[in-house]
């Protein structure tokens, strides 16, 4: 490791989105032990200019030209010496710099795989909050991170409480460590109980309102559909090798279980706490130490009691289409994801129901014929693929 003066120097992809934001605040608290080396946003350029008027990292990266050179004044006229850049090729190189201890991958959907993939790549200690690099390529990225010798540190709270909950030589495989199974668990978003005729008048608002966690647009919406949940299973596929049948959701409102294992002697281990990502971030980042993440201790009393629930598979279609891709393999997950995200993206813009989120997703995957994930590229083709596809279908209305 490339430690300044005895700290991390951390890359942060997706620095202005909630994880983004909660990572910089644990990173504020600990200024001994961490340096932000990049920031890397998609277009809030006002949010990304204060972060590094804040934190003065030796890079920033925003989506365009246009956006970097707004970027590159303000930062010139406020005595930054930070330099900015734009586009993949920056966000790539940024991850894999050999200044760089770590990477926080937070950048959302599709976006992130190449950077997040190119950290592991280049050996990184790669904080993953992008589920998608696993969704999409995840037999690569796996294959990536152990060829190169990368340290990977599930970031989602329930992949986090998972690793916590699993002996520490897991990757000898779970049936030789006495596991049973994978208990993942899901809020069940805002629509729990709300009553299947109305969920074709929901609105993005109601989407986006989740009752536990403040997240983004799209993760909203996908929490609120249970595909987040679809796409954790299959990021749990890859980083527990664990097979689908060892992988069962569990319905928690409460969203203070964050997960749990089930050893085969009848015990289950579970990591419990506030519902706040700062404290996944801080375990990752300080594993395998612990350090102050700034949340308050969970008080049992408080929470007085915990509920759990099969989930309604007729409720959120969308679990069982990322099951059944799971068992498809090759680039059926990687067409999915794409449909999801292009179907939530009409969603918010109102040009799609809430009810036609699953209904596209189904269609792309009967439309678009998934191949061996043989490659970067094959991943990429079957991605782009599926997006003209789904663009398609939502033009012509010809979804069900």
């Amino acid at each position: 490791m490339s430690l300044a003066n005895g700290r991390q120097n951390i890359t942060v992809l997706g620095s202005t989105g909630s994880i983004g934001v909660s990572t910089l605040d644990v990173i504020r608290r600990h200024p001994d032990r961490y340096r932000v080396y990049a920031l890397c946003a998609h277009s809030q350029i006002d949010k990304l200019f204060a972060q590094c008027r804040e934190f003065q990292p030796a890079f920033a990266v925003v989506r365009d030209q246009s956006l970097a050179t707004d970027l590159a004044g303000r930062c010139r006229a406020a005595g930054l010496s930070t330099e900015v850049r734009s586009g993949v090729a920056a966000l790539v190189e940024l991850a894999a710099a050999p200044e760089v201890d770590a990477v926080m991958a937070a950048i959302v959907g599709a976006a992130g795989l190449e950077p997040t993939l190119a950290a592991a790549v280049a050996g990184k200690k790669v904080l993953l909050a992008n589920k998608e690099a696993l969704v999409m390529a995840g037999e690569l990225f796996m294959q990536a991170v152990r060829q190169h010798g990368a340290t990977l540190l599930p970031v989602d709270s329930e992949h986090n409480a998972i690793f916590q909950s699993l002996p520490a030589d897991f990757a000898r495989g779970l049936d030789a460590c006495g596991v049973r199974r994978i208990l993942l668990t899901a809020s069940g978003g805002p629509f729990r109980n709300m009553p299947l005729s109305d969920f074709a008048q929901v609105t993005p608002e109601q989407a986006c309102a989740h009752p536990n966690w403040v997240m983004g647009r799209k993760i909203s919406v996908d929490s609120a559909t249970m595909m987040n949940k679809g796409l954790e299973v299959i990021e749990a596929r890859w980083l527990f090798a664990a097979a689908p049948e060892q992988i069962e959701v569990v319905v928690h409102p409460q969203s203070v279980m964050h997960s749990a294992v089930q050893y085969k002697d009848g015990s289950v281990l579970a990591q419990l706490g506030k519902p706040d990502m700062r404290t996944p971030i801080a375990y990752a980042l300080a594993w395998p130490e612990r350090i102050d993440a700034g949340v308050e201790p969970l008080d049992l009393f408080a929470v007085g009691r915990l509920d759990f629930a099969p989930p309604d598979l007729q409720r959120f279609r969308c679990l069982q289409l990322a099951y059944d891709v799971l068992h498809s393999g090759g680039t059926a997950p990687a067409i999915l994801n794409a449909a999801n995200e292009v179907a939530v993206a009409a969603f918010l813009d109102r040009q799609l129901p809430f009810t036609g989120i699953a209904q596209l997703n189904e269609a792309v995957l009967h439309s678009v014929p998934a191949g061996p994930e043989g490659s970067l590229a094959d991943v990429l083709a079957a991605d782009a693929a599926a997006r003209r596809c789904a663009e398609k279908m939502i033009q012509e209305r010809r979804f069900p």
